[in-house]
């Protein structure tokens, strides 16, 4: 299956300017870490808007497990998504 790419869909998670997960000022978009290859991300539509910390923490950290960055990852992506709805961003057809 072909990987989703879009523009649109990474400007509207830069537009969330809050971390998802801890409310920090100033986000980067992450892409999801599961089914990269060698250069390769993830779905854009797999991503998160998390802060510098909360995004090191997740693809780098050694206080979680790696289940436990997964679910992290999982969760922000979800929060994520979520906001894009309240914000108008993402409307379901």
């Amino acid at each position: 299956m072909k990987t989703y790419r879009s523009k649109k869909w990474l400007a509207a998670v830069g537009q969330i300017e809050q971390c998802v997960l801890c409310g920090r000022w100033g986000t980067q978009t992450a892409h999801m870490n599961e089914g990269k290859g060698m250069g390769m991300k993830t779905d854009d539509c797999a991503t998160a808007a998390i802060c510098q910390e909360c995004h090191h923490e997740i693809d780098n950290g050694s206080h979680l497990s790696r289940e436990e960055r997964r679910c992290l990852m999982n969760r922000a992506i979800v929060l994520t998504v979520i906001k894009l709805v309240r914000m108008g961003k993402v409307v379901p057809k």
